[in-house]
Formats: structure tokens, C-alpha cells, sequence
């Protein structure tokens, strides 16, 4: 496969840092008339993060990474947020970083089996989240 990249793409992921052969997670787009049965993801990367820690959890993991600065009153615990194109629930957020838990199925269906300490992610914020604080918060420059 092989896809166009714009310098916006470029500029807000971990794209330009991949190499012929590398994996990625690809999901088709929701159609009009699916169910709807999980989180919203547009697919529109904000931001990058990298993963600070992988730990060990029950029979899965948790990841923990920085929140990035732009996304602080995007991120929530219990909320969700899609790392690599993968919908994921928060776990947790303490001192500007976050978690989250992944489950086998996770590990076994995505990268995310592959990703260590040190990894960049490419991270979108719930997009309801996002329209909430465009109406709700003060708007930056």
C-alpha cells in the first residue's frame, strides 16, 4: 500500500519517521448505516507523545506517556483517546502524563504488542472533548 502525505501530516506525526516495511494500523472508516460500537476517531492526528513506560498489567499492559501541551484539557481519565489510529480508553492522568490499559486482543491486533519505552505515538483527542472545550474554554492564540 502506499498513501499521499501532506506536510501538515508531517508536521503533527510520526509518518516522516517510518521506513518501507514498517507496520501501522489501518481500521476502515465507519459507513452511514453501521453500528456505532466504541469511541469516535476521526483520524485526525493532533499531536505526538512517546511512550515513557510499558509495564506489565494483569494479562495485558499499561502504557504511560506525557500529555502533550496542546491536548491538556482534552484528556480525561475514562474518556478515550486514539494513539497510532487505535481507540483507546484513558486509564488514568496524574502530573502531565497518562495511561492506558491494554488488553491482549489490543496487543495481538495492533503495534502495540511491538512498542517498547522511548516509542513515538501519534495521539488524536476525543473529538467530542475537542468541540466541548472549542465552545467552553478561552481560545489560544
Amino acid at each position: 500500500m502506499s498513501f499521499d502525505v501532506v506536510p501538515e501530516t508531517l508536521a503533527r506525526t510520526n509518518l516522516g519517521a517510518l521506513a518501507s516495511g514498517d507496520l501501522v494500523n489501518l481500521e476502515p472508516s465507519l459507513r452511514a448505516g453501521d453500528p456505532l460500537g466504541g469511541h469516535f476517531v476521526y483520524g485526525h492526528v493532533d499531536a505526538t507523545t512517546t511512550v515513557e513506560k510499558k509495564t506489565p498489567e494483569g494479562p495485558g499492559f499499561r502504557i504511560w506517556s506525557k500529555v502533550p501541551a496542546r491536548l491538556a484539557n482534552l484528556i480525561c481519565e475514562k474518556g478515550f483517546v486514539a494513539l497510532d489510529g487505535v481507540s483507546l480508553t484513558v486509564a488514568s492522568v496524574e502530573d502531565g502524563r497518562f495511561s492506558v490499559a491494554l488488553i491482549p486482543e489490543t496487543l495481538r491486533r495492533t503495534t502495540f504488542g511491538e512498542k517498547r519505552a522511548g516509542a513515538t505515538l501519534n495521539v488524536e483527542a476525543d473529538p467530542l472533548a475537542r468541540y466541548a472545550a472549542s465552545i467552553l474554554l478561552p481560545q489560544r492564540p
